[in-house]
């Protein structure tokens, strides 16, 4: 033991000692910083305008209704509503005068491109969300996703994680102990 104890009150260990442990907790400060960021579009779409035109968010993300991933718009999803706008809206003016994130869109379509979008909500793979039963209780989408009318681009609108769940289903479960015993229950999600 004492000669385990002259090794570390060398100098230069405990600098060795210090620079694993820094690089340790920086990788943990940057994975958090990661998860928690929102990562960059290829297209960087303007939710307040559609939002505000009335289109529902299952119109563009139906899976919400049945699966976990709420899904993302095709390229011929968005292109359905932008083609009809070149052609009755606006047959005169050249492509190349649109704005720029329709300009990219256009060419995803010419292209038969798939948009490659990066998921801004992402739960670790032991952890088992789905949409389905959040809208069967009446939660609305700007319940965990913010106010889009307010957005342009998604962004991460606050920390997704065990505690924020669990927070949330204890608060909706006040008045009723047997569903709140279910999701509480660890196998509720974690299965």
């Amino acid at each position: 033991m004492s000669k385990l104890l002259e090794i570390i009150k060398n100098p230069g260990v405990q600098i060795a000692m210090l620079v694993v442990f820094l690089v340790v907790v920086s990788a943990g400060i940057w994975g958090v910083y990661t998860t928690q960021t929102s990562p960059e579009q290829p297209i960087l779409f303007p939710h307040n305008i559609h939002v505000n035109m009335q289109i529902p968010c299952l119109y563009c993300h139906p899976g919400a209704w049945r699966q976990a991933s709420a899904g993302l718009p095709t390229q011929q999803k968005c292109w359905a509503c932008h083609g009809q706008l070149k052609k009755y809206f606006q047959p005169e003016v050249p492509l190349a005068n649109w704005p720029l994130e329709l300009q990219k869109l256009s060419s995803y379509v010419k292209e038969s491109k798939p948009i490659q979008w990066v998921p801004v909500y992402q739960v670790p793979d032991f952890v088992h969300f789905n949409h389905r039963p959040h809208i069967a209780a009446a939660l609305n989408c700007e319940t965990c996703h913010g106010d889009m009318s307010k957005k342009t681009v998604a962004t991460l609108e606050q920390t997704v994680n065990m505690g924020w769940c669990i927070n949330c289903h204890q608060q909706k479960t006040i008045n009723d102990p047997a569903k709140r015993t279910k999701l509480l229950d660890c196998g509720t999600c974690h299965y």
